[in-house]
C-alpha cells in the first residue's frame, strides 16, 4: 500500500512540476485554440449506487473536496494556458438516476476551488438503485453545451465501484461520447473483495480500461485501499487539468478484444435476478 501511495504522490508532483513554467499569454495560444476560454471543461461523475456503503460515499466526497483544494490542483489550474477550468459535480446510479449537485463553476484560484468543494460537502447524501455508467455518460455528454465556456479539452471523470448493469451497453454510450470529442477517465473503486453475495468484479480496473475510458490521454487510476482514496483522487484531478496520463497504462483503451466482457455487469444481474439482458 505504501508503494502505491508514494507512486500516486510522485505522479501528482510530477504533473504539477511539469506545469511550473509561466502560463502562456493569450497571444501564445495556437490559432486552433484561440476561441477557447478555459483549459478544461470537466464533469465529475460520482457513483451513489447502493453498492457504495455510507463510509465509502463519505470517503469519496472527502476525497474530491480535499483534491480540489490541494496546492497541487490549484497550481495545475493556474499554470494552464488560460489559468482556469470549469467543472460540475454529478451524482449517478441507475439509468434515470443522475443529479447535478454542483452546477458549472469556474475554478481559477484557491478561493473558487474552496467554494466548489464547500458545495460538494454541503449537499445532502443520497443513494439510489442500480449502476448505469452508460446512463451517466449519456447524461454528461450534452452538459458541455451548457457550461458557458469553451475548453481546450472536454473530460468526463467517472468514479464507481461496479460494472454497468442497467440501460444501454456501456461501449455504445462511450463511443457516442468519444465521437463528440470528449475524453473519459476512470477512478474504479476496488475496496471490497468480490463475493457470491455481491456483483462486484475482480478486475474492475481492466473493465474500466477496456470498456469505459477513451479519448486523448485517457487513463484509469484504481483505488484498492481506503487510505489511497484522497491521494488517488488528487492525482487524477491534477493529471486531468494538466492534460496528461500516468506513464504506464494497463492497456490501450482502444484494444480490439476486451479482456473483460463489457456486458459482465448485465450478465451478473441477469444471473442473480433474471429478466431481459438489456434491463431497460
Amino acid at each position: 500500500m505504501m508503494l502505491a501511495l508514494l507512486g500516486l504522490a510522485a505522479l501528482a508532483a510530477g504533473a504539477a512540476a511539469g506545469l511550473a513554467a509561466p502560463a502562456l499569454r493569450r497571444a501564445d495560444i495556437p490559432e486552433a485554440a484561440a476561441g477557447t476560454t478555459v483549459d478544461v471543461e470537466l464533469v465529475l461523475a460520482v457513483d451513489i449506487s447502493y453498492s457504495m456503503d455510507p463510509d465509502e460515499q463519505a470517503l469519496q466526497r472527502e476525497g474530491y473536496a480535499a483534491a480540489l483544494t490541494s496546492p497541487e490542483f490549484v497550481n495545475a489550474v493556474r499554470q494552464g494556458q488560460h489559468g482556469k477550468i470549469v467543472a460540475t459535480y454529478v451524482e449517478w446510479a441507475g439509468v434515470a438516476e443522475q443529479k447535478i449537485v454542483v452546477p458549472w463553476r469556474v475554478i481559477e484560484d484557491r478561493e473558487s476551488a474552496e467554494s466548489f468543494a464547500h458545495e460538494i460537502a454541503s449537499a445532502p447524501y443520497r443513494r439510489a438503485y442500480r449502476t448505469s455508467i452508460s446512463g451517466v455518460l449519456q447524461f454528461a455528454a450534452p452538459l458541455f453545451a451548457t457550461s458557458g465556456q469553451r475548453g481546450l479539452r472536454r473530460v468526463i471523470d467517472v468514479s464507481g465501484d461496479g460494472a454497468n448493469n442497467h440501460g444501454t451497453p456501456v461501449t455504445i454510450a462511450r463511443d457516442e461520447a468519444l465521437a463528440s470529442g470528449v475524453t473519459i477517465n476512470g477512478l474504479p473503486i476496488m475496496l471490497k473483495r468480490p463475493s457470491s453475495a455481491s456483483m462486484d468484479i475482480e478486475s474492475l480496473d481492466i473493465y474500466y480500461e477496456d470498456c469505459v475510458i477513451g479519448g486523448p490521454s485517457a487513463f484509469v487510476i484504481p483505488i484498492r485501499d481506503r487510505a489511497q482514496f484522497k491521494e488517488a483522487t488528487r492525482t487524477k484531478l491534477v493529471l486531468e487539468v494538466a492534460g496528461r496520463a500516468p506513464p504506464a497504462r494497463i492497456a490501450p483503451a482502444s484494444a480490439a478484444v476486451p479482456r473483460v466482457s463489457c456486458l459482465i455487469g448485465e450478465r451478473l444481474w441477469q444471473q442473480r435476478w433474471g429478466g431481459n439482458p438489456d434491463f431497460n
